[in-house]
C-alpha cells in the first residue's frame, strides 16, 4: 500500500452558532489542510498520482472556501464550520473530485485540517 500527502491552505472566517464563548463570534483562521490519499499500485511512471493532478483537485475544493465567510457557504449555512466539519466536507468533495477518472484505485484515506498551529482535527472512513 502506498500513501501521499500533499498540504494546502486557505484563508476564512466564520462564527460558531449557539456555541458560549469568544468563538460564538466573528473571527478568522489560516486554516492548514493535509490530504492523504491511498492506492495498492502504481501506474507506468512509478507513481500512485501525479501530485500536480492531486493538488490541482484539491485547489478545486478550497478555492470554495478561501477567503469565504464560511457560515454563508454550503453545508456550513446549517452546520458549524468547525475543523472536524471542515475535515468530512473536504474529504467527501475530494474524494468525488478524484472519482472521475484517471485516477485508478488512488482513494482519499484522511484529511487533517489545523485551524491553529496546535489544533486539528481529522475525518477518514
Amino acid at each position: 500500500m502506498y500513501e501521499l500527502l500533499i498540504i494546502t491552505s486557505f484563508s476564512s472566517a466564520h462564527n460558531l452558532r449557539g456555541y458560549q464563548g469568544a468563538c460564538e463570534n466573528l473571527h478568522g483562521h489560516n486554516w492548514k489542510v493535509e490530504v492523504e490519499v491511498r492506492s495498492g499500485g502504481l501506474d507506468s511512471l512509478g507513481m500512485v498520482v501525479d501530485f500536480k493532478s492531486l493538488k490541482e483537485k484539491a485547489r478545486g475544493v478550497i478555492e470554495r472556501l478561501d477567503h469565504r465567510y464560511l457560515n454563508e457557504v454550503p453545508p456550513f449555512d446549517t452546520e458549524n464550520a468547525t475543523a472536524e466539519n471542515l475535515a468530512r466536507h473536504i474529504f467527501r468533495e475530494i474524494s468525488a473530485a478524484i472519482g472521475g477518472g484517471g485516477f485508478g484505485d488512488v482513494r482519499v484515506s484522511r484529511v487533517r485540517v489545523w485551524e491553529s498551529e496546535s489544533a486539528a482535527a481529522s475525518y477518514f472512513e
